[in-house]
């Protein structure tokens, strides 16, 4: 997906808001999801989100993305942006970075399985494999803090 961003993006510094960032990020994810699972699918989790560079109203964005990862009904997006000035023959700039889980579901918006991950290349195995790292992350992280205090319960006497 490719806009030009306007004053009307810009934040009280005068770059493009992160949010609307955010948005064409969700945005391209989505259609990826959508087109990979044959049907609706719907952002459950944005795992992470990083901003590289800030955006100038009147660049170019750009967002790609690509599937890296697929469980039974669950899919994660990874989305690259890039900035290029208009009107200037400049390469393109990384400027920021997400990975999304997103759930395909059915009319009654229930979760429905997903096709399988083909995955043809080294790079395809080498995404697959950090994108199954962030879902252990993320699926740790409940038992962790729930570990965490217990255990600051346990040493106040609670």
């Amino acid at each position: 997906m490719s806009q030009v961003m306007r004053s009307s993006e810009a934040n009280l510094l005068g770059g493009v808001h992160g949010g609307v960032i955010m948005r064409i990020v969700d945005d391209t994810a989505g259609v990826v999801a959508n087109r990979f699972a044959e049907g609706p699918a719907v952002t459950a989790v944005m795992d992470e989100m990083t901003f590289l560079v800030p955006v100038k109203v009147g660049e170019i964005l750009h967002a790609q993305a690509q599937v890296n990862w697929v469980g039974e009904t669950s899919l994660e997006v990874g989305v690259r942006v890039e900035a290029e000035p208009w009107g200037e023959i400049r390469p393109r700039v990384h400027v920021a970075s997400a990975y999304l889980l997103m759930v395909a579901v059915d009319e009654n918006g229930d979760p429905r399985p997903v096709r399988p991950l083909t995955l043809a290349t080294p790079t395809d195995r080498r995404r697959h494999r950090e994108a199954e790292i962030r879902r252990d992350h993320r699926l740790s992280r409940p038992q962790d803090i729930a570990l965490l205090l217990r255990t600051v319960a346990d040493l106040a006497g609670d």
